[in-house]
Formats: structure tokens, sequence, C-alpha cells
């Protein structure tokens, strides 16, 4: 009896009209999210970046943005990461190569940036968590790494050069994903690049959590990071159990009414075990209505600390009326997530 002949699946594929992921967004769930790398050429066609370098260390200046600035000697090897808001003085003063300005939330603070994220609507629209840019200077990188959540880059504006180690999806061999010890970036010790492209403008790369990437600018340019966000399951009880304690009945307790004359005094025995169970689950944690109602909560607050606060004082209601009567819209305030 003949060997079943292994699909293979293609690592680079060409957008169509109507396919911007070069295939249905069915096949690419099925064979691509969260199981194998993918590169799309043209997935956004004739694309013209929205925001431009200038724009983006304006940005980069305001209060409350997230941003950082990411610089690498050659000469040693050496790495070093800056935290903003930054000044305006400090960009002129900056050399023409090795380093990269990244700002996180663009979406946030520009809608053609926001808008951006329609197209991923094939994706539940809780998963996007937002829309980090960087600007690269010639030779600019953030070094070797992998992310723990699901991205797709999109290269905006100039040329970026992405290696990225996909053994383990193609060849089944798991990468070491050792970090460097003398960075305080998280630098893998050590990557082996399987494929090798030099993305343009409206060409897009999609990495599953965990693969070893490494992008290099080749000329100025921008890469818009459309990041998905993936709470670890610490992150998920420890947030869970805050909520089921703050509303604990203080009166529900360890009981134990069916003790039994202890074998060893000193010991804890499996009926204790069993006592310490249903003590837990007197919290509710398995209610389903309730773990909704948690998880709703939490996966649309925004991950920064800080309240949601309008620009300007709040117009009266007969205020809103007559705007919209005169073709305003209501829009959602863009920190706010449903």
């Amino acid at each position: 009896m003949a060997a079943r002949k292994q699909k293979t699946y293609p690592i680079e594929v060409q957008a169509k009209p109507g396919l911007p992921l070069g295939m249905n967004p069915a096949t690419f769930l099925r064979d691509y999210w969260q199981k194998r790398p993918l590169l799309i050429r043209a997935a956004f066609p004739d694309f013209e970046t929205p925001v431009m370098p200038e724009d983006l260390a304006g940005l980069a200046c305001e209060e409350g943005a997230l941003a950082r600035i990411v610089s690498h000697d050659r000469a040693t090897d050496g790495w070093t990461l800056r935290t903003g808001p930054f000044q305006e003085e400090d960009f002129p003063g900056m050399p023409d190569h090795d380093w990269t300005l990244l700002v996180q939330d663009v979406d946030k603070w520009d809608p053609e940036v926001r808008a951006l994220t329609s197209y991923f609507n094939f994706l539940p629209r809780w998963r996007m968590d937002d829309v980090m840019i960087s600007f690269a200077a010639t030779g600019g990188s953030v070094g070797a790494h992998v992310d723990q959540y699901d991205v797709f880059l999109l290269q905006a504006h100039g040329q970026r050069r992405w290696q990225i180690d996909a053994s383990e999806s193609t060849k089944g061999k798991r990468p070491s994903l050792e970090f460097r010890p003398d960075v305080e970036l998280k630098l893998l010790k050590k990557f082996k690049a399987t494929h090798d492209w030099v993305l343009g403008p409206g060409d897009m790369l999609y990495l599953p959590p965990n693969v070893p990437h490494n992008g290099v600018a080749v000329n100025p340019c921008l890469t818009f990071s459309f990041g998905m966000r993936a709470p670890s399951s610490a992150e998920l009880i420890s947030d869970y159990l805050d909520d089921l304690v703050a509303d604990a009945d203080e009166s529900i307790r360890f009981q134990d009414p069916d003790l039994k004359l202890p074998e060893d005094p000193n010991e804890i025995d499996a009926a204790a075990m069993k006592r310490v169970v249903a003590a837990l689950n007197a919290l509710r944690m398995n209610d389903p209505d309730r773990l909704g109602n948690w998880f709703g909560r939490f996966i649309t607050t925004y991950r920064a600390a800080g309240d949601i606060l309008p620009s300007q004082a709040p117009p009266s209601p007969e205020e809103v009326q007559a705007e919209l009567e005169n073709g305003g819209v209501l829009e959602r305030h863009p920190w706010a997530r449903l």
C-alpha cells in the first residue's frame, strides 16, 4: 500500500482581486492561523501610507504615547533601548542608520490607520490588540526575536528585509528560544533563517506565535504591525480570581461536618483535599454566565491602565440631537473596546 503523500503548504502567495490573503479567509484560518507563517505579496495593492515618519516622530512626543527607540551598535553588537515620550529636539540629531522608532496604539490616534483594521474582520474583533508602527533608518532593526501572539506585518513605506525561522512548521524541528543575557531586550541567542525576503509597500507577512524573525530596513521604511491580543493563562486566572474574590461570600468556607478520626493528625488526607475542591467550587469558577461576563470585561479592558476620558466637556442631549439632525454621526471613542 502506497504511503499517503503529506500535503504541502506554500509559504509565499500572491494576493488576488477579492482575495487579499491569496486565498479565502476560511482556508487561511484552517491551514495557516496559529500553524505556519505566510508571506502575502501585494496584500494591500498600491498601498500609500497614511502616516509618514515625521508624523510618527510627532506622535512619539505626545504625553501618553507608548514609544520606544531601539539602537544597534554593529561594532560591538550592543543594543540600547530608550522609552518615550520623546522631545522634538531628540530626532534631528539621530544618525541615518541602525535605529528604530516604535509607537504602539497608532490606531487609537489616527482614524486612517484605525480604518485598516477592518481588513482583518475575518478574525474576532476583540482579538485585535493594536496597530504598532515602526520607522527604521537604513539598517534599523530590533534584533532577532519571537512574539507570543499572532502578528501581521504590513510594509507601508520603503523596503524591509525579513528573515524567519520556519523550521518547526516546515520540518518539525523546534528552534531554540533562549534569550541573550547581555541585552535588556529579549533577543534570541541563536537565530538561523530558513526564509529570506525583501518586502515592499503593500506586502504583508503573517507570523503565528513563537516564530523567530528578524527585520532589517533596506532603506528608511515604515512597517505596520497588526498585533493580536493573547493573554497568558496566568493572566487569565489571576484576573478571574480577583473578580471572584471581590464578590465572594465570606460565610462560604471550608467545611468538614463529615470529619472522621484521622489515622495521622499531621496528614492532609484525600478527604480533606476533596473538601478544599468543594470550597473552591463554591466560588462558581465554572459558572458559564459569570465566566462569560468576566471575560467580556477582561478582554475589552485596555491593557494600559488609565481611564478613558473625553477631550472636552460632553455636550447636552439637546446639542447631540441637533447635531444628529444636521447630519452629524456618533463615533466610538478610539480607546474604548467593545
